[in-house]
């Protein structure tokens, strides 16, 4: 069935959307593992050192594929409540 209705495809919010994706895969798998996984995210954050993520379903692999000032960007743009 055609349609004459132009979809809209928005690559900035789909990056947005794979990137929270990844963020709660590593999460989980370093809650799993016995870690505070806030602290050891916060750890790579701050250091860029993989080895505060374990590797537990590729996790370390993962996060890589998250820039981490992307990550400290959208962080605080959700703290403090303002979308720019």
């Amino acid at each position: 069935m055609a349609t004459d209705e132009t979809l809209s495809f928005n690559v900035e919010r789909e990056k947005n959307e794979r990137s929270k994706e990844l963020l709660k895969e590593v999460y989980n798998a370093l809650k799993e593992k016995g870690y505070n996984p806030i602290n050891q995210i916060v750890g790579y954050i701050l250091s860029g050192d993989p080895t505060y993520i374990t590797s537990h379903k590729d996790a370390r692999n993962l996060i890589r594929q998250v820039e981490r000032d992307e990550l400290l960007e959208k962080m605080v743009e959700e703290y403090i409540d303002v979308k720019d």
